[in-house]
């Protein structure tokens, strides 16, 4: 598997973050990645903008099921398609799939309303509040292209730091961070008012 970490580009002004683990990290199994900080302006805007479904930012809510890990990833791709960069489909798709299962996984989120019916509705985690206030916010994912650049977001009501483990490639889990890493320009997370966003920004060819 090769590292898609070499992509850069004046635009993005892409570099090392500050305090972030670099995969040759070995740190303690399962330890707590550390959180973003110090992004270019370019894509920290870009960040901002994709949590407040901002410019041309569409959203998918995940209902709590594990069937939702195919909708999410099918919504992806579909809109690679219409945004014309169905290079990036099996890339973004399989990252997708490993940033869903983890928010279903941990963030014990539950959504309201039908896969997908907030595409384009303003705001973040503006799901109906629950009379009781015992529902938590939906889970969320989130994309938005600015050519050559595409920017996914899993937004769930966990504020909890996602945690690297030391790949074992025998198990069936346990992978997941590290594939994001492989896969994606360059990934990271924020914490969020409700929670976080685990992001992973895409360079089309």
């Amino acid at each position: 598997m090769t590292s898609r970490h070499a992509h850069d580009d004046t635009r993005w002004e892409l570099g090392p973050v500050i305090g972030r683990a670099e995969p040759h990290d070995h740190a303690a199994p399962s330890a707590p990645v550390p959180e973003s900080s110090d992004l270019p302006p370019g894509l920290d805007t870009a960040v901002t903008a994709l949590t407040q479904l901002k410019d041309s930012t569409v959203s998918f809510t995940v209902e709590p099921d594990p069937e939702s890990v195919t909708a999410a990833r099918h919504f992806a791709v579909s809109r690679l398609v219409e945004w014309d960069v169905p290079e990036l489909a099996d890339d973004v798709g399989l990252v997708v799939s490993e940033l869903v299962t983890n928010a279903l996984r941990h963030s014990g989120g539950t959504s309201c309303g039908r896969p997908g019916d907030d595409v384009h509705r303003e705001g973040v985690y503006d799901d109906p509040a629950d009379p009781l206030g015992s529902a938590p916010p939906a889970i969320r994912l989130r994309l938005s292209h600015e050519p050559p650049w595409l920017l996914c977001g899993i937004m769930d009501a966990s504020d909890a730091a996602p945690r690297r483990r030391e790949p074992d490639y025998i198990a069936e889990t346990g992978r997941g961070l590290h594939l994001v890493e492989s896969f994606s320009a360059r990934w990271g997370w924020r914490t969020l008012p409700q929670g976080k966003v685990v992001w992973a920004l895409f360079r089309a060819s």
